[in-house]
């Protein structure tokens, strides 16, 4: 699910921080803490590093399944032994040979090239550029992360697919109610607050589009000549294509270029689509007795001493001490933040 979060404040975030004057002026505040705490001390990473290790080990499994020695007749860095690498020729990238990461579940060019697996990577990237394109020309003062954008796009390219290649499918009315409430549950998820449904949005749409260019097949009884099996009985040729398909496919690359060129004009020309539509902000947020649309504004006073910096809440009154000297802007609003909520 694309993620919408406040942005700071240069980008338009709400949440606002009243310095008053220096401590040397100013008592010192009760604290709602028995002791003073450091928020922003030093941490160790571990997502990363969790990802580079987990990379080196599934490499060195990958090399002992390769078994170089065993399979060639020649190995670069054979001292290694089993994990010795490929000739340079086979594999100059350093690594195992192809027979080796097809058993570690690498994909087979053939099926990539061949099966038109591209074309399903495509419709995912475009889709995810479309849905991102999309958030940035409405939802301006929040930072939008996440990849539900594309998977949108994904839900669109299988439904233009299926309106595309209408002939060939058996039982196409449930498949094709089966896609519309699956889309409308998964739209209908992006009015909760926090949930970027213009990325859902942008994604879909362009995916829709995309689909109808990359999708296309031939429609049904349709035989190539190449596969015309000897003694085939001679007949009337049928188009690879129908009419349809031809002009669905012509208006959807029309559309799909006109618009993501528009829209990146008006990107680049720092355009905000809100202030031309006025009911648009519903398309991503309802509010409702339950929750607000409106991101909370937390308001704090702060007191900046050489090696401490006191906070007191405007809106619940609370104060915390925190040892921290010369805080920048962005902590003191975090911090702001914690106290308040």
């Amino acid at each position: 699910m694309e993620a919408s979060n406040p942005a700071p404040p240069k980008l338009g975030y709400h949440l606002e921080i009243n310095p008053t004057a220096p401590a040397a002026h100013h008592p010192k505040p009760q604290s709602s803490s028995s002791r003073d705490f450091q928020p922003f001390g030093r941490w160790i990473p571990w997502l990363v590093p969790s990802f580079v290790v987990a990379n080196v080990v599934l490499f060195v499994i990958t090399m002992y399944v390769n078994d170089c020695p065993e399979n060639s007749p020649s190995c670069f860095a054979g001292f290694l032994g089993r994990f010795s690498f490929q000739p340079l020729k086979e594999n100059p990238l350093i690594g195992p040979s192809s027979s080796a990461l097809e058993k570690m579940g690498g994909l087979d060019v053939q099926k990539v090239v061949g099966e038109h697996q591209v074309r399903i990577g495509l419709l995912y990237v475009i889709s995810g550029f479309g849905g991102s394109l999309m958030s940035s020309l409405f939802s301006q003062t929040t930072i939008g992360v996440g990849a539900s954008g594309a998977l949108f796009g994904l839900l669109g390219g299988m439904l233009s697919e299926l309106i595309m290649n209408w002939t060939i499918y058996a039982n196409k009315l449930a498949a094709l109610l089966t896609l519309i409430l699956v889309i409308a549950i998964n739209l209908a998820v992006g009015i909760l607050p926090h949930v970027d449904n213009f990325a859902h949005i942008g994604g879909f749409v362009s995916g829709f589009l995309l689909g109808f260019v990359i999708l296309i097949r031939p429609q049904f009884g349709w035989v190539s000549k190449k596969h015309t099996p000897l003694g085939y009985p001679a007949g009337p040729v049928k188009r690879k294509h129908k009419i349809y398909q031809y002009i669905l496919w012509i208006f959807a690359a029309i559309l799909l270029t006109f618009g993501f060129t528009v829209a990146l004009i008006m990107l680049f020309r720092g355009f905000n689509a809100n202030d031309h539509c006025s009911w648009c902000h519903y398309l991503t947020c309802i509010p409702t007795s339950k929750w607000s649309c409106k991101p909370k504004v937390h308001y704090c006073t702060t007191i900046q001493s050489a090696t401490q910096l006191n906070l007191t809440c405007q809106g619940n009154g609370k104060t915390q001490s925190y040892s921290l000297s010369n805080a920048t802007e962005i902590q003191i609003q975090d911090l702001c933040r914690l106290l308040c909520t």
